[in-house]
């Protein structure tokens, strides 16, 4: 639900009344992650997706019946062997939905607008449900909504709503979304319980350091990936709003010294493609020492080896020069400023999502399981 915030925060405030499908569990090929939502409303307007097409059709109605009466929904679809025709993923993985009809008299609806307008707003929220539990708390469509330094407003009518929130929190600090199986001893509502929680948290940051003419073509790429995107470059005259409109933050800064000062985490993607020496290591040095799922520089192999060679000299150990990715990108073969930044995107989803950079008709199994699958 969380993933269509800004969609569903307008309808919410425009008084509509709609129901959302989410994706709760998937296995094998299936082409949407769990949190994948699509939400009709009472006009049959449609937004977002739950599969990529395949079932779409079947969660339609689902989400119709669900706010003609009223009723949460529950269903699974997958591939069948025996009967080709029958509502299914043609890729042959299997996805579960779990529909929730907001109402204007819904007892959740009030949650549901809270953690809808907390995410469009891109603040850090997780929302909650119930999918099996004791008693009434299972399946009656209650939400839970949580936010970041642990309050919470609650729609589930369960005993242990303080219980169930740091379940769900603990969740949110993760920045995860999936299922959390609470025993009993935890829940203390009765008998276990298993919820799933939606996490939405700020984007990922990419920073860009170098206002090159790859930079441009970057920053969009970026920006098609879902990341806030911050190009630095300690010269202003190249550095401009007018030159990288398309940024969420233009620094004119030393970037070395621009990376000490500013917030990254495990999350944060670091492009160095300034490609001279008296930015690039110093820069390194700190970059290489941080969290950061993905460090690449641009350069040439000799000026990659010089630029390792500085690196050792400086102190940066090998464990932390083994990180760099250098020369930036995969081997497309492009050219064109636009060609190379989509080889450097490819190279960061490839990194963050276990991919091999191989091509898809030439590998095994799954073609959405990771890791090469």
């Amino acid at each position: 639900m969380l993933d269509l915030a800004v969609e569903l925060s307008e309808w919410a405030a425009q008084g509509r009344e709609f129901a959302v499908a989410t994706v709760v569990s998937v296995s094998g090929s299936a082409p949407r992650p769990p949190g994948a939502a699509l939400a009709v409303d009472s006009a049959g307007e449609v937004i977002g997706s739950v599969s990529g097409g395949c079932v779409e059709g079947a969660v339609y109605e689902l989400c119709v019946d669900a706010l003609r009466d009223g009723t949460v929904r529950r269903e699974s679809f997958g591939y069948s062997d025996d009967d080709a025709f029958a509502v299914g993923l043609t890729c042959g993985g299997a996805v579960e939905v779990h529909v929730v009809p907001v109402g204007s008299d819904s007892p959740s609806r009030a949650v549901v607008e809270a953690a809808l307008g907390a995410a469009a707003r891109g603040e850090a929220v997780a929302l909650t449900r119930v999918l099996d539990g004791p008693g009434e708390l299972a399946g009656g469509g209650g939400l839970l909504l949580v936010r970041s330094d642990g309050s919470y407003e609650s729609a589930l009518g369960s005993g242990d709503d303080p219980g169930l929130a740091a379940q769900t929190r603990a969740l949110l600090d993760l920045g995860t979304t999936g299922v959390c199986e609470v025993p009993e001893s935890s829940a203390r509502c009765g008998g276990d319980v298993i919820l799933f929680v939606e996490s939405s948290v700020p984007p990922a940051r990419m920073i860009v350091f170098g206002a090159v003419d790859f930079a441009g073509a970057l920053v969009r790429v970026g920006k098609l990936l879902g990341f806030h995107v911050t190009l630095c470059d300690a010269r202003g005259v190249f550095a401009t709003r007018a030159r990288f409109p398309e940024a969420d933050e233009v620094v004119v800064e030393w970037p070395d010294r621009y990376l000490r000062a500013t917030d990254t985490d495990e999350r944060t993607v670091l492009c160095v493609l300034t490609h001279d020496a008296k930015f690039d290591v110093p820069l390194l040095e700190v970059a290489l020492r941080l969290p950061a799922a993905y460090v690449g520089a641009m350069g040439s192999r000799r000026t990659h080896e010089d630029r390792l060679a500085r690196l050792r000299e400086a102190g940066v150990p090998e464990p932390a020069l083994a990180r760099l990715r250098s020369p930036i990108g995969l081997d497309l073969g492009g050219r064109t400023p636009e060609e190379t930044a989509m080889s450097i995107g490819a190279e960061i989803v490839a990194v963050r999502r276990g991919g091999t950079g191989a091509p898809l008709a030439e590998a095994r199994g799954p073609i959405h399981g990771g890791a090469g699958t």
